[in-house]
């Protein structure tokens, strides 16, 4: 069960405790696409230091959004993907998808042009 900073009686409130912040909505938008390693992850979050990375990666996983498997193999390989909880919010992350690109990104080719 995910774990709540502080009680709340508002719904908006106790998601964003879960998701909110500069990267976790980013690394789970990562993992609607499927499984990752790091690397992987990384890749895509060019802005995000490893150490910042590893944090957001264990405090999801500590509330149940994420799924660490480590490999038992030379080298060590870990991959990250999202448990049933964090696929309950893909519909969540897609509406933001949908809605940056219609609002965001089509203001900014505006601005471009």
């Amino acid at each position: 069960m995910p774990r709540l900073k502080e009680e709340t009686q508002c719904p908006v409130t106790a998601t964003l405790q879960l998701i909110g912040g500069r990267w976790k909505t980013i690394i789970l938008y990562s993992l609607t696409a499927g499984t990752r390693r790091f690397g992987e992850i990384a890749v895509r979050i060019p802005d995000i230091s490893r150490k910042v990375l590893t944090e957001q990666l264990k405090e999801l996983e500590a509330d149940g959004l994420i799924l660490r498997v480590q490999y038992k193999e030379i080298p060590p390989r870990v991959e990250y993907s999202l448990t049933e909880l964090g696929k309950s919010l893909s519909p969540v992350i897609r509406e933001l998808e949908l809605w940056g690109m219609e609002k965001v990104m089509a203001k900014k080719q505006v601005v471009v042009a």
